[in-house]
């Protein structure tokens, strides 16, 4: 089982294990994202089972997956907005994993949901006093494991059938919306899959005393056409939102005073000519119970066209971009307050596996370093550089969810690992590599191509792979990560079950571009 990223670290605990559910094959190097036992708030019309049937799903549902050591505890946490649909997240709290779920729907007594970032799709039935549900997960075609659902004894039916006093508002059209929205770093377009896309976060903070919802949020090009981007309400807007301090928040769009939400943007166009000189926020509110939405726009924001230009990290063929650049990913979701500042330094990491003929990244015994394919592979200069920061001498873990050899802090999480200065405030970051591979020291200036050290499956990692992204500072985890482009690569597949009997077709050639999530591709042999 690979580790996958989760979005928040303690810096007295420490990064931990973020593992996907179920085994999907992903690598990465992360913190751990915080497990709280989710409450929901059921929206009740009136009272009576029978009212409250299209309701049944919402609140917290506790279920066991599998069994002794390799058991997993899961927590559903599901919520109904006022337009009719279920919104929730899965919450595999052994791994600190927190996951959003798609397509949540009760049918009579028919539950069924997908969790599309890890291909799942649970489908069960709820019984007839409605306390739990029955049924089968599946993923990755591997078969179904049963599991049942219970709903958490914190949703009593007084919480569910109690009336909730609306909230108030304004009494009056306010004068302006007291919304703080903030970007925290100007987004740089780069090209991937041959379109150009723009991404970026807002941080928005509600200064009011009254509760505001969110029902869109939209870029916009500052220019004078206002050309619209990107834009997310509903079910798409509560997707690409997170309530830092409340995983529990099940309407993450909903923000009482003094609370604060990060909606994650991205935007993409067909040509380079298509992305704006600078972009724009515009945002619809609803401001307690006062009845009209409120409109905010911000003041635009430049928008960079030149990522960073870099050669590959590896050479060779079939390495897989695990955990890369995607709406979805889990490193583009990793905000971290460091050092009393949140950043997120693997906005564009890619873990980097490598998958041979029969659809593995590994072969013989699993729990072998040695057998994985990517073990040992040369890790090189993407650039000509310095080196700012190294470090040596972590032991290697045996590959597997729950197996490290040392704590996971802030100082061992990347493993043995090297950052070099490649100029222009541009910094390159290689983790878990074998402990006395190291090929470079602190200083040392590096050319193009130069061997820095080897792929191996130091710090919090599960399994050998090479962890790599570029950033604007000398700090594992301190920094901002940028996009980059890479002169050249092939694609030739996607996903973890790929094998290169699935090839259909010549290899896709990409020039100046930056793998996505999951894509499998070679790369030169030479730099």
């Amino acid at each position: 089982m690979r580790h996958k990223i989760g979005q928040k670290i303690d810096k007295q605990r420490g990064p931990g294990a973020a593992s996907i559910i179920l085994g999907l094959n992903i690598a990465t190097f992360v913190a751990l994202s915080t497990v709280i036992a989710l409450i929901g708030m059921v929206p009740v019309r009136t009272a009576g089972q029978a009212a409250r049937a299209d309701s049944d799903l919402a609140g917290t549902w506790k279920g066991e997956l599998g069994a002794d050591a390799a058991k997993l505890h899961i927590v559903l946490t599901i919520t109904k907005t006022g337009d009719g649909a279920f919104l929730g997240q899965l919450n595999s709290v052994d791994q600190g994993a927190t996951i959003a779920m798609q397509n949540i729907t009760l049918k009579g007594d028919a539950v069924r949901f997908e969790v599309k970032d890890v291909g799942g799709l649970y489908e069960g039935t709820l019984n007839a006093a409605r306390t739990e549900f029955t049924g089968t997960w599946t993923q990755g075609g591997a078969p179904g494991q049963p599991i049942t659902f219970a709903r958490s004894t914190d949703d009593s039916p007084a919480k569910d059938n109690a009336a909730q006093k609306p909230v108030e508002g304004p009494k009056e059209k306010p004068i302006s919306t007291f919304v703080d929205v903030v970007v925290p770093i100007a987004p740089t377009a780069f090209k991937a899959d041959g379109k150009w896309h723009v991404v970026y976060e807002l941080h928005l903070n509600n200064m009011d005393r009254w509760d505001y919802q969110l029902t869109k949020v939209e870029a916009l090009s500052g220019d004078a056409s206002g050309r619209s981007l990107v834009s997310y309400a509903g079910t798409d807007l509560e997707g690409v939102m997170a309530r830092p301090g409340q995983p529990g928040a099940t309407e993450k769009s909903k923000l009482a005073g003094g609370t604060m939400a990060i909606v994650y943007m991205w935007a993409t166009v067909d040509t380079e000519n298509a992305v704006p000189a600078t972009i724009r926020q515009r945002l619809s509110v609803k401001i307690g119970t006062y009845p009209e939405e409120l409109t905010v726009e911000t003041a635009a924001v430049p928008v960079g066209h030149g990522p960073v230009a870099i050669s590959s990290p590896l050479r060779g063929n079939h390495w897989l971009a695990g955990n890369g650049p995607s709406i979805t990913s889990g490193h583009r979701r990793a905000l971290i307050p460091i050092d009393g500042h949140a950043v997120i330094a693997q906005r564009f990491a890619i873990d980097w596996v490598r998958i041979r003929n029969e659809g593995k990244t590994f072969q013989g015994d699993e729990k072998d370093n040695k057998n994985y394919y990517a073990y040992g592979s040369d890790a090189l200069a993407v650039a000509d550089g310095v080196v700012t920061e190294v470090k040596d001498g972590i032991p290697e873990n045996i590959p597997g969810r729950d197996s490290r050899a040392v704590p996971i802090t802030l100082e061992t999480v990347g493993g043995n690992h090297v950052i070099l200065d490649i100029g222009g405030g541009h910094f390159a970051f290689y983790a878990h590599l074998q402990p006395g591979s190291l090929r470079v020291k602190l200083g040392d200036k590096v050319r193009r191509g130069q061997v820095v050290g080897l792929v191996g499956n130091s710090g919090n990692s599960t399994e050998p792979h090479l962890h790599f992204h570029i950033e604007n500072a000398s700090s594992p985890l301190g920094a901002e990560g940028l996009p980059y482009s890479l002169a050249s690569f092939e694609v030739v597949g996607h996903g973890w079950a790929w094998k290169p009997a699935d090839a259909i077709g010549a290899a896709e050639v990409h020039k100046n571009e930056i793998p996505m999530e999951n894509e499998v591709v070679n790369f030169s042999t030479t730099p």
